[in-house]
């Protein structure tokens, strides 16, 4: 094989590779939007090859399970969350003010909402909590990782005097538990849910009380 030969070779498996990743983020995009509503099990190649309008050989190729589909989906609604919620509370100073960037990120996220069904993980952490397997792991796994982010910035505000001295691990696992309860008001249509989350933030970032020397 020539030079030019292997040059055409070399750019058409590259065409192939984007084409393929093009593929895959427009079927991910899809999956999110399916699953939020009616949670990962609602996933089949041929409903999405039917949404998509592609063939359901050509999603099956690039994903060959449904389980794979499954953990797809389940990363790509990550990134989808991290560019909404997290990411834009890193350029806020560490602490309260990060927490207060994130709870508003992630209030932001399900008001919205980004995905129809609202929060991603409140729609299929119920299904899959209870059944072992690696999509449950997956889905484990980021949520311990939110928690254990706003876990680490309690530690900062407490460290730096700007909230009441508490355990920071007790109060992420507040914060997220009241989160979970305002995705659930939002999608019932609960109006004041809103109130009674930032209610709930409010205390648990609330600054120490100074004592006054006699």
């Amino acid at each position: 094989m020539g030079v030019s030969e292997q040059q055409t070779a070399v750019e058409s498996a590259d065409q192939r590779l984007r084409r393929g990743a093009r593929s895959r983020r427009a079927v991910t995009r899809r999956s999110i939007e399916i699953a939020s509503v009616d949670g990962l099990d609602g996933l089949s190649f041929g409903r999405l090859a039917e949404d998509l309008g592609v063939s359901k050989a050509g999603i099956q190729t690039l994903f060959r399970t449904k389980e794979t589909l499954q953990l797809a989906t389940v990363e790509a609604a990550r990134d989808v969350f991290v560019d909404v919620v997290v990411r834009p509370a890193r350029d806020v100073p560490a602490g309260v003010a990060r927490l207060r960037a994130l709870v508003d990120g992630w209030i932001e996220y399900a008001e919205r909402p980004v995905f129809p069904g609202g929060c991603f993980w409140g729609a299929n952490l119920p299904i899959f909590d209870s059944r072992p397997g690696p999509v449950r792991d997956a889905l484990r796994e980021q949520q311990s990782a939110w928690v254990a982010l706003l876990a680490t910035q309690f530690r900062r505000a407490v460290d730096a005097g700007e909230i009441a001295d508490t355990e920071p691990e007790t109060a992420a696992f507040e914060v997220a538990a009241v989160l979970n309860a305002l995705n659930l008001a939002l999608r019932l249509g609960d109006d004041a849910g809103m109130a009674m989350a930032r209610r709930s933030v409010d205390r648990l970032l609330r600054s120490p009380r100074k004592t006054h020397e006699p």
